[in-house]
């Protein structure tokens, strides 16, 4: 049995269950409906978007699953910021082999799967099949959470306790958060801004480093790059309950960790800064840093891994509560666009 068809079986013995009883069989061929059965399933509530996805995985043919399987780990790892290089020297699986598996050409096993996953820094659940942002992110909050709030939790999705349709609470207007890929200009014009506003300016990678007494290249040496979103995310707890105003840089990298993303969105007004491909590879490059790639490589394969990047990115970063293009703009305008971003965080 490949490995397509024992996790298609292996998922729907696990989350699809049979009927409850034999009224919710469907009708014959040449049978019709009550109208009180008719009522009761029109009426019932649709399948939600990770038990569609289960089903999903249960009934996709092999050759369609490996595909996705393919595909999810191409995006994944492009999210991350990985090269296929790096995630096969790093995995002891030959680049051959990744590149078979992204392709949908190799039939995967189980162990080689859990090896990928754990260099991803993700659960291996997380690649066999497509889950909701949200999901993760609550997976998270849930297994950190005391009893209590789990009770809590539930009866609030159970429809008691705290009304649904409450408001969330308002974002504070002096704490700013800015995202975006590296090289376009966040920890530039984010120094700046502080420096016109009188706040403090921080960078996340900074804290990291000073929290631990380690670079961040060392850091992912030697706890790898799990380690390190576990640094992230202790940091920014730690600098919001700081409770100050401040322009805070984040690496490019943090919206690929729900948890860490999750809690920056509910803490900061967040500000995306972007810019074309082009500007990103030029200012990293000017800066000494030839990542994402390693200086083996051409200009033409840099690109390429960086474009993937970006794209793979751009829809979380989509999710900031303001942007601003730094594309061919001089350091003055860029930064009255941020300043005039900020000003509409209290709005």
């Amino acid at each position: 049995m490949s490995i397509a068809a024992g996790l298609n079986m292996y998922y729907f013995s696990e989350h699809m269950s049979p009927p409850s009883s034999p009224s919710s069989a469907p009708p014959k061929p040449g049978q019709s409906r009550s109208p009180t059965a008719a009522k009761a399933e029109d009426s019932a509530p649709s399948l939600s978007s990770a038990a569609s996805a289960v089903l999903t995985v249960a009934t996709v043919p092999d050759g369609t699953y490996l595909n996705d399987l393919g595909q999810r780990v191409r995006r994944i790892r492009a999210i991350r910021g990985m090269s296929r290089k790096v995630l096969a020297k790093t995995s002891g699986i030959s680049e051959r082999y990744i590149a078979q598996l992204e392709g949908g050409t190799g039939n995967v096993s189980i162990v080689l799967l859990r090896r990928i996953s754990r260099t991803l820094g993700m659960p291996v659940e997380d690649l066999v099949m497509d889950t909701p942002p949200d999901w993760l992110a609550v997976r998270e909050l849930l297994r950190t959470a005391a009893p209590e709030r789990i009770a809590r939790a539930r009866s609030i999705l159970a429809g008691q306790g705290l009304p649904l349709n409450m408001q969330a609470e308002k974002l504070p207007s002096d704490r700013i958060a800015l995202i975006g890929l590296r090289g376009a200009g966040k920890s530039t014009l984010g120094e700046i801004v502080a420096r016109k506003l009188g706040w403090k300016f921080v960078e996340l990678n900074k804290v990291i480093e000073r929290s631990l007494g380690l670079t961040i290249t060392e850091i992912y040496r030697l706890y790898s790059q799990d380690g390190y979103r576990r640094a992230e995310l202790a940091a920014l707890r730690e600098l919001i309950n700081t409770n100050e105003p401040m322009v805070l840089a984040t690496g490019g990298g943090i919206v690929a960790e729900p948890l860490s993303f999750e809690l920056l969105l509910s803490s900061f007004y967040t500000v995306w800064v972007k810019t074309t491909p082009e500007e990103h590879m030029k200012r990293v490059r000017d800066q000494g840093d030839l990542r994402p790639t390693a200086s083996d490589r051409n200009d033409r394969t840099a690109m390429q891994e960086l474009i993937a990047i970006l794209t793979n990115r751009e829809p979380l970063y989509a999710r900031a509560n303001a942007t601003i293009d730094t594309s061919g703009a001089t350091l003055e305008r860029s930064t009255g666009d941020l300043l005039a971003a900020i000003s509409r965080a209290g709005q």
